[in-house]
C-alpha cells in the first residue's frame, strides 16, 4: 500500500473571515505564529507523507511563497546570526515536496480533490487534510489513521462525536462499530436535519482514500451552488466497497469559524513557554 501523498484543498473563498480574506488566504491566517496550513503539513510529515499537493485558486500566491525559500530574508537572518528564526523558516522547504494545482472555480470539496487526480497514481492511497480543522493530539491524527488503513486495507475517514443539536452542521455517518473507535460505514448524510441524523458521529477534515475515489467523484451530480460534495462520492463508494470511520484521539478546533479560530489561538498559546503565562494572567483578569 503506497501512502506518500496528501492533498490540501485551499482554493476556497474564505467568506466567513471577510474582509481579511479578500487579500490574505484563509489558510495563511496564523495560530499564534504559524499559518493554519502549516499545522496540517507538519501533521502529514509526522505520519510519513512526503509529497504535498495544494489545490489553490486566485489570490493564493502567498501559500506558494510560504513553502518556498526566501533568499533575502535568509541572508539577513544569517548576517544577524539569528539561527533560531533561520532554521524555522527553512525547515519546511527542506522537508517537504510541494506541488500546486489550480481549481479555477469554487465547485466544492469533491471537485477540489478531483483537481489533484493527475498527480496521484491509480494504485495508491492518498491523504486529504482540511486545514480549517486544527487538531491537538499526542499522536497526530493522520498517523492514527494510517495504522487503521494498514490493518484493514481500506480507506478511512476521521470522525468526532458532536452534540445532537449540532449534526446539521456536519456530514454525519451511519455505521457499525467493529472495534473500539472504528466503524464500518454504510451511509453518510451531508448536514442532515436533527431529526433525520442517523448518529451524532460527524466527519472531520482528515481522510485517507484510494485513487479509485476519483471515478466516484466524477459521477456525483452537482448540488447547491453547483458544488460537488465529497460526502456524496463516499456514500456511493460505501455501497460497493468497504470504507471505515475512525473516532480520532485529540481535541479539534474549527478554525474556519471566528470563535473556533480564537479558541485555537488561546489554547495553543497557553502551551507556549514564551506567552503561556501572560495569557493565563489575562484570563484571570
Amino acid at each position: 500500500m503506497i501512502l506518500k501523498k496528501v492533498v490540501f484543498p485551499a482554493a476556497g473563498l474564505g467568506t466567513r473571515f471577510l474582509p481579511v480574506t479578500k487579500c490574505i488566504p484563509k489558510e495563511m491566517l496564523p495560530i499564534v505564529d504559524k499559518p493554519l496550513i502549516q499545522y496540517g503539513v507538519e501533521e502529514a510529515l509526522s505520519a510519513g507523507f512526503k509529497d504535498v499537493i495544494i489545490v489553490t485558486g486566485r489570490g493564493k500566491n502567498a501559500i506558494e511563497d510560504y513553502f518556498d525559500y526566501s533568499f533575502e530574508l535568509e541572508y539577513i537572518l544569517s548576517q544577524r546570526e539569528d539561527n533560531g528564526n533561520l532554521e524555522e523558516i527553512t525547515k519546511l522547504p527542506k522537508e517537504v515536496d510541494v506541488a500546486y494545482v489550480r481549481q479555477k472555480k469554487p465547485l466544492g470539496l469533491g471537485h477540489a480533490i478531483l483537481c489533484a487526480e493527475n498527480l496521484i497514481s491509480s494504485d495508491e492511497y492518498f491523504g486529504v487534510v482540511l486545514s480549517d480543522d486544527i487538531i491537538d493530539a499526542k499522536v497526530p491524527v493522520l498517523k492514527q489513521m494510517v495504522e487503521i488503513v494498514k490493518k484493514y486495507k481500506a480507506p478511512v475517514i476521521s470522525l468526532m462525536e458532536v452534540d445532537k443539536t449540532m449534526v446539521n452542521k456536519y456530514g454525519i455517518i451511519k455505521g457499525k462499530e467493529i472495534e473500539e473507535r472504528v466503524y464500518e460505514l454504510n451511509d453518510m448524510i451531508e448536514k442532515p436535519k436533527v431529526e433525520d441524523a442517523p448518529s451524532n458521529l460527524a466527519i472531520i477534515g482528515r481522510y485517507i482514500l484510494p485513487a479509485e475515489i476519483f471515478s466516484y467523484i466524477k459521477k456525483v451530480k452537482p448540488g447547491k451552488n453547483g458544488e460537488i460534495q465529497l460526502t456524496d462520492a463516499l456514500r456511493d463508494y460505501a455501497k460497493k466497497k468497504r470504507i471505515l470511520g475512525y473516532i480520532f484521539e485529540g481535541t479539534r478546533y474549527d478554525a474556519g469559524d471566528k470563535f473556533g479560530y480564537l479558541h485555537a489561538n488561546i489554547m495553543f498559546g497557553l502551551k507556549r513557554r514564551d506567552i503561556g503565562d501572560k495569557i493565563k494572567k489575562i484570563i484571570k483578569c
